[in-house]
């Protein structure tokens, strides 16, 4: 059967789809494109309080994976420009790598998703919309800050990660390359910086966030 006149999705189709992906995101295990970088190290012996230091970090970075799908996937409905509304999904999809591998690894420490993940996907889902509603220009802003925000705290915390950790360390390392080029992709087309109080209060967001599931 053609598809040759198959509709263009509409808004509400694209949020049905979004809704979609959020319940896969919460329910399902995520199924990566890209290896994970932890199979080209070995698995190290750790002691218990820095296995449970690796388990914490990355339980972190699996909610700022999960935060980043509800993001990109409001943003991308929200989205003006077809060629926006492309660079958020594959910024999308190259996330869902960072969410299966920071899963993967959590498994291997023994530990476990945060129980508070479907709170932070839904607020993160209802501020990519808001981010989306001022058009593409301030969506890819705040894609750009997201972004750049997101890399100093992987930087962050492969300073704490113990060194003997190398599977963490790999995962972390190549989630960061990542995050650093979707900044780069988002000011090239076009994103504006946003004032210096959104800013602000994306950090303190982040920092309520990353301090709960920390422990939770």
């Amino acid at each position: 059967m053609s598809h040759a006149h198959s509709r263009p999705l509409s808004a509400v189709d694209r949020f049905i789809v979004a809704m979609d992906r959020g319940l896969r995101t919460l329910l399902l295990p995520a199924r990566a494109q890209r290896s994970s970088p932890a199979e080209a190290e070995p698995e190290t012996a750790l002691t218990d309080d820095e296995r449970l230091l690796a388990s914490r970090l990355m339980r972190v970075n699996h909610t700022g994976e999960v935060c980043a799908q509800a993001l990109y996937q409001a943003q991308a409905v929200t989205a003006r420009r077809s060629h926006v509304r492309e660079a958020l999904e594959q910024a999308a999809r190259e996330e869902i790598d960072h969410l299966a591998w920071c899963a993967d690894r959590l498994s291997e420490l023994g530990s476990r998703p945060s129980l508070t993940n479907p709170l932070w996907y839904a607020g993160s889902f209802a501020l990519g919309a808001l981010s989306g509603a001022f058009g593409d220009r301030w969506n890819l802003g705040f894609l750009m800050e997201t972004e750049r925000q997101v890399e100093g705290h992987l930087l962050g915390h492969l300073e704490r990660l113990p060194e003997r950790d190398t599977r963490s360390r790999a995962v972390v390392e190549a989630m960061r390359v990542d995050e650093a080029r979707h900044a780069n992709t988002a000011e090239r087309e076009g994103g504006g910086e946003l004032p210096l109080p959104v800013r602000l209060a994306m950090r303190v967001g982040s920092k309520i966030m990353t301090g709960t599931v920390y422990w939770f």
